[in-house]
């Protein structure tokens, strides 16, 4: 998803003030996505690494672990792994939804092919584990563990999800907070906790990634129903792959016998025809739900705001109260 669709970048602020940390973890980056054996693993990794991401997830381990006070080198190696796992990610969920665009750019398995896309993600994922063991905290190595396994679980659980008009709200945040909040919590935790921090300080990091990472995922899922294509997807793509999205979910829950006809047509069955796309648009707005989305995107973000407040007050403090800010306004 890319943040540049309004007209100040927080975002931007923090790699500034972040600058040589980030300067390390891309120099970090290049080095262990090396393969003496198989010249493919930074070909396909370099395709993703380097496709222009804004390296948010890594930006808050580094961001805090200096806003709690952390000097030592080990954040460096945090931000990586995060990286390294987000990446390994992206290269198995484009194969998984059969992508074509990632970024705005052909996808690696497009480029490639599957198999190299899986393998190269497993790779990446092996190479996270060898940079969490090098910090020698067995809770960083808890942390990261239990969230690369948490993603995995939440994609399994949209597969499952995917096309059932049964699919909740409930279940709708537990797949967000698998594919999308895990990583974002998990890259605040290691931070507080490599920085020593108490268990409040380190909760208050958490909750914050966590709520965050749930406002970022729901207004991606908004934006694809009106959004704009710099986000590197077409409108409409989550339609057209069936997925069972907060906007839609709530839609489907108001419809009448007609309306759940057409979702049943649409998503459940998967026959889709010329004109079904603004049909959805039109249900969305008739029921409200895209204007009831917007509003959870933004207590979401709320939330990540007001976790902040345990932590101690630091000038990136602010830089991540307002890129909380700055995720939703791009729907307004």
């Amino acid at each position: 998803m890319s943040l540049d669709l309004a007209a100040t970048k927080p975002h931007e602020e923090l790699a500034a003030a972040l600058a040589d940390d980030l300067t390390a973890v891309n120099a970090m980056i290049r080095a262990r996505m090396a393969s003496e054996h198989a010249p493919r693993i930074p070909e396909v990794t370099a395709h993703l690494v380097e496709a222009g991401g804004k390296r948010l997830r890594p930006m808050l381990t580094l961001a805090a672990a200096r806003m709690c006070g952390y000097d030592g080198p080990y954040h460096v190696h945090l931000a990586a792994t995060v990286e390294f796992i987000h990446t390994a990610t992206l290269l198995h969920d484009d194969v998984v939804d059969e992508s074509s665009q990632r970024r705005g750019r052909p996808t690696a398995n497009l480029l490639w092919d599957n198999t190299s896309s899986v393998l190269v993600g497993d790779y990446l994922f092996a190479r996270s584990f060898q940079l969490m063991v090098e910090t020698g905290s067995m809770r960083v190595l808890d942390i990261l563990a239990n969230a690369a396994a948490t993603i995995a679980e939440g994609e399994v659980l949209q597969l499952t999800a995917a096309c059932d008009l049964a699919t909740t709200e409930d279940i709708y945040i537990q797949v967000v907070r698998g594919k999308t909040a895990a990583l974002f919590s998990a890259a605040m935790e290691v931070g507080g906790e490599i920085a020593g921090q108490d268990q409040a300080i380190k909760q208050a990091l958490f909750d914050y990634g966590d709520a965050l990472g749930i406002a970022f995922q729901i207004v991606d899922d908004l934006l694809d129903y009106g959004g704009t294509d710099a986000i590197g997807k077409n409108i409409g793509d989550d339609f057209r792959e069936r997925k069972l999205t907060l906007p839609v979910i709530r839609a489907v829950a108001m419809a009448d016998d007609e309306e759940r006809a057409f979702w049943v047509r649409t998503i459940q069955k998967g026959q889709q025809a010329q004109g079904d796309l603004d049909q959805a648009l039109a249900l969305l707005a008739k029921h409200g739900a895209m204007e009831s989305t917007r509003k959870d995107a933004i207590a979401w973000a709320d939330k990540a705001k007001t976790a902040l407040d345990a932590v101690p007050d630091h000038p990136l403090r602010r830089m991540l109260v307002d890129l909380a800010d700055y995720v939703v306004a791009r729907i307004k």
